[in-house]
């Protein structure tokens, strides 16, 4: 079993790797405007998870897909290469939902911000449905013995 520092330097390596392998060694049509955005690699080193994202809509995430699982092959050699480990970990590709969870959390908090500033539209014309201060105070006597 690796100790989780190594396998953090491993992910960083290959993470680098990868990216730069996207950018000048794979040629495939279907590759979008890729950006490797984190590699997580298991504990006994056999596997890494690349997370990516990529500009554009649903068209270019499914080409870029199928590009990325038909260069897997080339690309763990790449980085087998360059590594010089005995065993070079399995690729898996991800599609990082990094951008989605961003844009639905920035929808959300304008959605928050606009509710705010009707409610304190409302509250500016506002008046007490009772009293102003609700709440006996000692030195009032309202017929009662305190």
């Amino acid at each position: 079993m690796a100790d989780s520092a190594r396998a953090l330097r491993l992910a960083g390596t290959i993470k680098k790797l990868v990216a730069r392998a996207l950018e000048t060694e794979i040629k495939d049509p279907r590759l979008g405007f890729v950006t490797v955005t984190d590699v997580r690699v298991t504990g006994d080193l056999q596997q890494a998870s690349v997370f990516y994202t990529v500009y554009g809509g649903e068209e270019e995430r499914a080409a870029t897909a199928a590009a990325l699982t038909s260069a897997k092959g080339r690309l763990r050699s790449l980085v087998g290469r360059e590594l010089g480990i005995r065993l070079t970990p399995t690729l898996e590709f991800h599609l990082d939902a990094v951008p989605e969870t961003a844009a639905s959390l920035d929808k959300a908090l304008h959605e928050a911000q606009q509710r705010d500033e009707e409610l304190r539209r409302l509250r500016e014309n506002a008046t007490y449905a009772g009293d102003e201060d609700p709440y006996r105070h000692k030195d009032e006597s309202d017929g009662e013995d305190a």
